[in-house]
């Protein structure tokens, strides 16, 4: 009778580990807007799931090495990425010629999470309001992030190479040198509200320029709106761009997991929002950005609330 009362307390003791999914989500550097993003999703994940999904972050260098290390990964393995680049992996492309691998054709789509959004931040003393009105203007863009290498894409399309002077200072320093008059502006891409875009327009008044039509059409991006009110001072919508973003896993993902976390993601979305204004501006709506097939628990969740997927993504 012992033997049977210790078997059956060892078995009640061990279900509740036996439940328990862990799940490594691999995203963004520490100090991020993203790796913020997913200390949030950890805990929405958990309060969610009663503790029945734990995860924990991994620091990232990259969205190229999220998806490069699905390579050695299991079937815990969640990451972040621009959707463009999983069809670069799976075609062998871009940042991912001569480096092709079997295992990015079982990358699956999970949920989208807050684009990387462009802001062009000008002091309301430099008069600046269009883009064609920062000729004679200087302007910061940092250096070594999607920020910067946009907003140098975006002189260049318009017309704008050495007629804008490029401030030579990091992004951190952006706020501080608007204020002091060092600079007109600065370009910042990060989710909206953007901290370092709040911290300056609260601080001083300021511009956000919003994109004509042609314009966001000639970057190829994908067109986004900053509502009215979403900063201090700002009292009309926003046109401009962004680069979707969506948290991915791999064919090793059994069904009900990916359901789980799909399901409780979007459960728990409202809270987020609470927690992080940017979670606001995810939508059901952004899973047409998902160019590649969503994981097949996934997309069992949208069937079930009822939202249209493409051919291609099921």
């Amino acid at each position: 009778m012992k033997t049977v009362l210790f078997t059956a307390a060892a078995i009640a003791l061990a279900m509740p580990a036996l439940a328990e999914t862990r799940i490594t989500y691999k995203s963004a550097k520490a100090g991020t807007a993203y790796y913020q993003m997913g200390v949030e999703i950890a805990e929405a994940m958990k309060a969610g799931t009663g503790g029945d999904v734990i995860v924990t972050l991994e620091e990232s260098q990259g969205s190229v090495q999220n998806v490069m290390e699905v390579r050695a990964r299991g079937a815990d393995y969640v990451f972040t990425t621009p959707p463009a680049l999983i069809g670069s992996a799976q075609a062998a492309s871009g940042p991912f010629a001569d480096k092709g691998d079997p295992a990015f054709d079982g990358i699956r789509a999970l949920f989208p999470i807050p684009s990387l959004t462009m802001h062009f931040i000008m002091s309301a003393d430099s008069g600046v309001t269009t883009l064609d009105g920062l000729e004679g203007k200087t302007i910061l863009l940092g250096a070594g992030s999607f920020g910067a290498t946009e907003g140098e894409k975006y002189v260049e399309l318009f017309g704008l190479t050495d007629k804008v002077k490029i401030a030579d200072s990091e992004l951190s320093n952006a706020v501080a040198a608007l204020k002091n008059g060092q600079i007109d502006g600065f370009v910042t891409a990060g989710s909206y509200p953007a901290p370092n875009v709040i911290e300056a327009a609260a601080s001083m008044p300021v511009t956000l320029i919003s994109m004509t039509d042609e314009q966001v059409t000639a970057t190829k991006r994908t067109p986004v709106v900053i509502p009215a009110g979403t900063y201090p001072g700002q009292d009309t919508d926003v046109a401009t761009t962004s680069l979707p973003v969506v948290a991915y896993a791999t064919d090793k993902m059994d069904d009900d997991t990916a359901y789980l976390m799909t399901k409780t993601f979007w459960e728990q979305k409202d809270m987020l929002s609470t927690t992080s204004p940017w979670w606001g501006a995810v939508s059901s709506g952004m899973l047409s950005t998902i160019t590649t097939a969503i994981h097949p628990g996934a997309v069992r969740y949208y069937d079930e609330i009822g939202v249209s997927l493409s051919d291609s993504q099921k």
